[in-house]
């Protein structure tokens, strides 16, 4: 072990678990907020304050350029910049 034990290594693709061992998913993509992970079906999403999400506030966001849009209409490419739509992920809006 390391100097900083408490530092993790994070990689595309690592699966990611709860503390009691139920996979949430797979990471999908980095960048300098964290990992953004793909989640498995029946995984329930939920914001830290209320415990639930608000549909409202599920978004797509443009990895390149930032652009977003509402989640149910992700485009085959970002309106703004052209990139395709391998570079969209969701993004929950404060």
């Amino acid at each position: 072990m390391g100097a900083n034990d408490s530092e993790q290594r994070v990689e595309f693709g690592q699966a990611i678990y709860t503390e009691a061992g139920v996979k949430l998913g797979t990471v999908r993509g980095f960048d300098e907020s964290g990992f953004y992970v793909t989640a498995v079906g029946g995984v329930e999403l939920a914001d830290e304050q209320s415990g639930s999400v608000h549909v409202e506030a599920l978004m797509w966001r443009c990895r390149d350029c930032g652009e977003m849009g509402k989640l149910g209409e992700i485009p085959d490419e970002c309106p703004d910049c052209g990139a395709p739509r391998e570079e969209l992920y969701h993004w929950q809006e404060d």
